[in-house]
């Protein structure tokens, strides 16, 4: 194992996730007015609405699936569900929420090139981060072609434990993606870089996530007389 295989994948993440934590911190507490998802909806709205929908419903899938599908040992599953058929799940519900995001994504990336007004209102953030998002979901979409290829979970089991080796502080995590393909390693430097300019981004807002509203109570509206 080389240096720099234990510099990008057992040191960088700590790093990433460093700046990922304490620059949101910073930015909360000295930039307030900058706290925000910035829609430029009223400058443009066509199609806005079907891009931000595929966008945002596939992302949150993909999330949530990378963070059980990582995090969750596989012993808690091998009772019932086999490494290959967590896999084959992966694929086929990873597969659709990654065309939704991709489709959504690459709509919302060329709205905010070409778009005079909405380019106009941008900053060079907006649109590195619209960009690294679509190239991630490319590139997650993209692994799912070896992964067919070996439908036995090994390559899945090594990922996860890379990734709890990193959440839990285990150690030696790098160790565990020794031979892994170039096409899984881009797509974790890559997301591990999304991480990192996280907090100068305007993906502070999922901090925010207003989950209040699906507690609160019903709102009463009454028709004036």
């Amino acid at each position: 194992m080389s240096y720099v295989h234990t510099l990008l994948f057992g040191l960088y993440p700590y790093l990433a996730g460093s700046v990922f934590l304490i620059g949101s911190l910073l930015r909360f507490d000295h930039g307030q007015y900058t706290w925000k998802t910035g829609s430029s909806q009223m400058l443009s709205s066509r199609n806005m609405r079907l891009a931000s929908n595929l966008f945002h419903v596939g992302i949150l899938v993909i999330f949530f699936g990378h963070l059980v599908g990582l995090l969750t040992p596989h012993w808690v599953y091998a009772p019932f569900m086999s490494a290959g058929t967590k896999q084959l799940v992966a694929i086929v519900v990873g597969g659709i929420a990654g065309v939704m995001c991709l489709i959504g994504g690459a709509m919302l990336a060329w709205r905010r090139l070409t778009n005079a007004r909405v380019k106009a209102s941008s900053g060079p953030m907006d649109t590195v981060i619209i960009l690294l998002l679509v190239l991630q979901v490319s590139l997650g979409l993209a692994t799912i072609i070896p992964a067919l290829g070996h439908l036995d979970g090994g390559v899945m089991l090594r990922l996860a434990s890379w990734a709890q080796a990193i959440v839990f502080f285990q150690g030696g995590a790098a160790e565990h993606l020794v031979g892994i393909g170039l096409i899984y390693q881009l797509h974790i430097l890559v997301g591990l870089t999304i991480v990192l300019v996280f907090p100068f981004t305007r993906l502070v807002h999922v901090w925010s996530a207003p989950l209040g509203y699906l507690m609160r109570r019903y709102q009463i509206v009454r028709r004036r007389a």
